[in-house]
C-alpha cells in the first residue's frame, strides 16, 4: 500500500546519503594520502640543502645518498635511492638530468697531473 521511507529504501544508505553520491575515502586511504603529501614536502625541504642541479654532475651519487638519508631520518624507515628518484620524477624531468655521452667521456678522461711551466719559471727567479 504506502511505501515506507527510511534507511531501507533502495536509493539511500544508512547514513542518509544516496548510493549514487561519491563515496567517502576510507581512513587508511586518507592516512596514506597524508603520508604521501608529508613525504613530498620533506623531499622538497631536503632539496634546499642538497640541490637538484648537482644530481646531474659528478656529485650525483652523493646527493642521492644524502636525500635518501634525510628521508630515512625524517620518517624513521628505510628508503632506497630508487624510491627517492621515483619521488623526484613526480616533480622534475629526470631524463634531462642524465649526462650526455659527451659529458660522460669528459668526466672519464684521465690525465696525469703536472704543474704548469710558469710555476717553475717563478721558482727559478
Amino acid at each position: 500500500m504506502g511505501q515506507k521511507s527510511g534507511a531501507n529504501d533502495k536509493g539511500t544508505e544508512e547514513d542518509g546519503m544516496s548510493v549514487h553520491s561519491p563515496s567517502k575515502p576510507s581512513s587508511s586511504a586518507l592516512r596514506k594520502g597524508l603520508l604521501q603529501v608529508d613525504l613530498e614536502i620533506r623531499l622538497l625541504e631536503a632539496l634546499e640543502t642538497y640541490p637538484l642541479s648537482k644530481l646531474s654532475g659528478m656529485h650525483r651519487h652523493f646527493v642521492l645518498y644524502s636525500l635518501t638519508e634525510y628521508l630515512q631520518r625524517s620518517f624513521n624507515r628505510q628508503f632506497t635511492p630508487d624510491d627517492v628518484l621515483q619521488l623526484l620524477d613526480r616533480f622534475y624531468n629526470l631524463e634531462m638530468m642524465k649526462p650526455d655521452d659527451e659529458d660522460a667521456e669528459i668526466l672519464n678522461q684521465e690525465e696525469d697531473f703536472c704543474l704548469p711551466q710558469s710555476y717553475f719559471l717563478k721558482e727559478e727567479s
